[in-house]
């Protein structure tokens, strides 16, 4: 009773928030789209949205089908997908979640180095997810998911990648450069600057800095690298990298690395991948590649 285009147009009335730009978006007149939620309306008995002004706003029933729509039409996305490369001799599609932002670099060596093995699969990397990458895992959005973060499930399975050590980052004048290691208090008159992820996934923060009860005067998030290495650079705040990543940029910038707290702060890499999954030719193929490129990063 409820159809794919159900779906496609709950979805799209959120995402657009208005009737004319949902229909336009899915190609349809707005009285076609409006025909098709009345015609579920009546099947169902109950209303899917109100109208408030010129939006929409859904329902309870309306949030119910969203939710179904986020969960179910990236699996038959990703199915589609997968049939149309079987069709065209292909073995299928990896995509690959990411939630580790200093990865990206380390990630495109291990992507070129695999489709050059691997010439009959197809990659998709998926950064941004409705709740976490884990949820993506279990509701089959993605396929393997590369994580600094183990949450242990009953039906994942988690292959460590590396080890490796968290470090700071600061200009070469910097006053901190003083230091041989850095303490909590140290970060209490600094600018952080950050990835742009939730502060509870902030491990300087988590680990480090609130059980000593300090934050630093700011946070300031940013998403690319080079632009947060380039204010480092300029003395317009600290980073926290990992150690093989910083090393990368302690010559080339002019930048100073430092130890966080006496005994460093260890990190390990992860990739989660279904249970049921393990026996995928191609996701094997995937994590051996990403094991031996990970390996040469710390040697």
């Amino acid at each position: 009773m409820i159809e794919h285009s159900h779906l496609k147009i709950i979805q799209e009335l959120r995402n657009k928030g208005t009737l004319t730009e949902a229909a336009a978006s899915l190609c349809l007149s707005q009285s076609a789209l409006s025909h098709q939620i009345r015609y579920l309306e009546k099947k169902m008995q109950v209303t899917l949205w109100e109208r408030k002004g010129r939006n929409l706003r859904l329902t309870q029933a309306g949030e119910l089908l969203l939710q179904t729509a986020q969960q179910v039409l990236p699996v038959l996305e990703q199915t589609e997908n997968m049939l149309k490369a079987y069709g065209e001799g292909r073995q299928g599609i990896l995509r690959v979640g990411v939630e580790c932002y200093p990865c990206y670099k380390w990630l495109s060596s291990v992507i070129g180095i695999f489709l050059e093995q691997m010439p009959d699969v197809d990659i998709d990397i998926v950064n941004k997810f409705q709740f976490s990458g884990l949820e993506g895992l279990l509701n089959h959005h993605i396929d393997v998911l590369v994580t600094p973060d183990m949450e242990r499930k009953d039906n994942i399975h988690y292959e460590e990648l590396l080890e490796y050590e968290l470090v700071l980052l600061t200009a070469n004048k910097h006053q901190l450069t003083k230091n041989t290691i850095i303490t909590p208090e140290d970060f209490s008159n600094e600018t952080l600057l950050t990835f742009p992820v939730n502060s509870e996934r902030l491990d300087i923060l988590n680990q480090f800095l609130n059980p000593a009860y300090v934050m630093p005067e700011r946070i300031k998030k940013i998403e690319s690298i080079e632009l947060m290495l380039q204010m480092v650079v300029l003395g317009r705040g600290v980073c926290v990298l990992p150690e093989w990543l910083a090393d990368t940029y302690v010559e080339k910038l002019g930048v100073k690395k430092i130890r966080i707290g006496k005994d460093g702060m260890r990190k390990k890499l992860f990739v989660a991948l279904r249970h049921k999954d393990r026996e995928v030719s191609y996701i094997n193929k995937f994590i051996v590649i990403s094991k031996r490129t990970a390996n040469s990063l710390v040697l």
